[in-house]
């Protein structure tokens, strides 16, 4: 019979609606309950694509006996983490500060005030060698809350007494050698073999990747653009790299790329895609582009929802099988390209007879020799072997449309439009800032949402890191039409994080002022699997910096820079992403205005054919004038007798316009 989730929009929590297990979403109704019968609260906290998640729903949340003590004896709430980041924040600090470690499926027992006294992550049904197992896990809890309920409060308050207490950082000012130490940092992890940091399991982590494009190009240092390169060409040779459909996988459980964790988040694929494209607008190399474009067409084709939005990822698992929509054998190739055709695609991609992966292949090109020079007709191969698994297997998807990581798309997809000139990747993002604006209610700052499903906004208001990726995406997207407008919306986004979201020692929390209470309300200046909020927020105030010529972005930015470089001092690569704003700080900067007298020039696309993160561009259409109430310096610039006038600046000084 189903339980209390039937009537959620998650996916993850539609997962689990018919469990025996009597879940509660997360609410005052599973607290209320708990408080009135005296029992502990039972949170489980997961995603629709975890692998893991599955295992343990599958072993334990299906199953009666571990049903019949959850609902005798425990309250049992069931939390989406990508719906409510805020919550799982909360309680993946408790598991932290308990185990050293956290991850999902996330585990916790809780006083019914929310306090946690116990916190794991996946646990099999019965202890397994020194493992502790669920049901005995339930059955000493239940003995224990009956026998000896105080001493488990007690830890509980203790626990959250720690977790609740400020932590203060000393005040700091810009911190000039940052980049550069994280830089030493990366160097003294990268895998020089295999590419990538540090050795198993290996996550892309494209902010490192950003953060060296970017020192690279703004110091010269060709270590750091080499150890990008070789981190992103070896990552598109692996299974990581979803050689048949595009798109890459979580993490790499090997060093050297090739059996992924097979889920697919749309957040890694955005921030790849924008990496790769970066990459090839330095040095043209054909396989960054293709590698964006192929990312960006797997996003479109696989996760774009009618409403204009992408949703949130694909599952790892098949048919109750990790994997199995990925996986390919000789024979499998053979049907579907025939025998010479096949023979060949398999000596190419390393398709064996004894597999790669658990008896079958992972696709890949790490055993060959001439990876970068695929024969084009491989092209169709490829996906002809698509549409193939499409129809052989399902694959679930996560139909949840998450506002800040729809923010990351919208940056790749704008900047691969104008680097490729692809009109179609500019198509997609004109629909997807439309999105953002209105169906996640970014036109109203104060209404912007966190979650939207099928088009409807969730209950939850958007949080810190919706805030900044929206407005970073509406800002990238600014280059396609030179719509002034999204610049205003992009400020009227970044004006709500230091109004609302703002630490009283430096920084911001993930949530609102406005938002629900929580046990404590929870702060990341550390970049995770992506960036954090604070590293955005960083980005953010700096591009509106040097775009509006504004102070109270100059002081923002300085601000939030101070905040960071005390934040990562001991580990500044825990920071990748928001050195990218730092060093729009310290290192010299242009900004270009165009005034144009009718059509674009062609001076214009050059300049903006190479990417150059030391320069920033505005556009003054004839009869513009919301670009003057966002940058207000541009009002006395204009077209020059009737010419196309561009105008210079660097580091403070303004050269005079040129016409040509």
């Amino acid at each position: 019979m189903p339980n209390r989730l039937q009537n959620e929009r998650s996916p993850y929590l539609l997962q689990h609606a018919d469990n025996p297990v009597d879940w509660y979403p997360w609410g005052e109704e599973a607290f209320e309950k708990a408080r009135r019968e005296g029992k502990p609260v039972f949170l489980s906290i997961g995603y629709a694509t975890c692998h893991w998640c599955h295992v343990m729903a599958k072993e334990s949340f299906e199953s009666e006996a571990v049903a019949r003590i959850l609902n005798q004896s425990f309250v049992p709430v069931k939390v989406d983490r990508e719906e409510r980041p805020d919550v799982d924040a909360v309680y993946m600090e408790a598991c932290v500060a308990l185990n050293g470690s956290g991850g999902w499926p996330l585990t916790l027992l809780l006083t019914p005030e929310g306090e946690p006294f116990f916190a794991g992550t996946y646990l099999p049904r019965e202890n397994r060698g020194r493992q502790l197992g669920l049901i005995p896990l339930l059955q000493a809890v239940e003995g224990k809350w009956k026998q000896d309920r105080k001493s488990l409060e007690k830890t509980a308050g203790e626990l959250s007494d720690f977790l609740r207490r400020e932590r203060p950082l000393q005040p700091a000012s810009l911190d000039e050698e940052l980049p550069k130490r994280a830089y030493e940092q990366l160097k003294g992890i990268f895998d020089e073999e295999y590419g990538g940091f540090g050795t198993s399991p290996k996550f892309p982590a494209p902010q490192n990747l950003l953060f060296l494009l970017r020192y690279a190009a703004l110091t010269g240092e060709k270590e750091a653009r080499r150890m990008a390169e070789k981190t992103l060409q070896q990552m598109a040779r692996g299974g990581i790299y979803d050689q048949i459909g595009g798109g890459f996988a979580r993490y790499s459980t090997d060093r050297e790329w090739l059996a992924p964790h097979f889920e697919k988040t749309l957040y890694d694929n955005a921030l790849l895609a924008l990496c790769y494209t970066e990459a090839w607008q330095e040095g043209h190399f054909a396989l960054y582009r293709r590698i964006a474009e192929e990312t960006l067409d797997y996003c479109i084709r696989e996760l774009k929802s009618p409403c204009g939005g992408f949703c949130s990822g694909q599952d790892a698992d098949s048919d109750g099988e990790e994997g199995k929509y990925y996986l390919l054998t000789p024979e499998l190739v053979k049907n579907v390209l025939g025998e010479d055709e096949g023979r060949h695609f398999d000596e190419c991609y390393d398709i064996t007879p004894e597999g790669n992966f658990q008896g079958k292949s992972i696709p890949n090109l790490l055993l060959n020799q001439r990876w970068n020079l695929i024969p084009e007709g491989y092209g169709e191969y490829r996906r002809r072997l698509r549409e193939d698994r499409a129809k052989r297997v399902s694959l679930r998807r996560d139909d949840k449309l998450l506002t800040a990581w729809n923010g990351m798309l919208l940056m790749a997809l704008s900047r691969a439009a104008k680097a490729f000139g692809r009109e179609d990747y500019a198509n997609a993002a004109r629909e997807l800032s439309s999105f953002l604006l209105e169906k996640a209610g970014g036109k109203d700052p104060e209404k912007l949402r966190a979650v939207c499903y099928e088009g409807e906004s969730a209950f939850l208001p958007g949080q810190l890191d919706d805030y900044a990726f929206s407005a970073l995406g509406l800002l990238e997207a600014y280059a396609l039409d030179r719509d002034a407008s999204l610049l205003l919306a992009a400020e009227g986004l970044a004006k709500e994080i230091p109004a609302h979201f703002a630490a009283p020692n430096g920084g911001f929390y993930r949530s609102a002022d406005r938002a629900e209470t929580l046990l404590k309300r929870p702060m990341e200046r550390y970049d995770g699997a992506m960036p954090s909020g604070n590293s955005a927020a960083l980005v953010l105030f700096d591009l509106l910096r040097r775009l509006s010529g504004r102070e109270e972005w100059r002081e923002s930015a300085e601000k939030q820079g101070a905040f960071l470089s005390a934040a990562v001092k001991e580990a500044p690569m825990a920071g990748a992403y928001g050195l990218l704003g730092l060093m729009g700080q310290l290192y010299p900067t242009k900004e270009l205005v165009a005034a144009l007298a009718g059509e674009e020039s062609r001076m214009l696309s050059s300049i903006e054919s190479r990417f150059d993160p030391q320069i920033t561009i505005l556009v003054k259409k004839p009869g513009d004038e919301k670009l003057a109430a966002f940058a207000p310096f541009t009002a006395a610039y204009g077209p020059i007798e009737g010419k196309n006038a561009f105008y210079l600046c660097e580091n403070g000084a303004c050269a005079l316009p040129v016409t040509e």
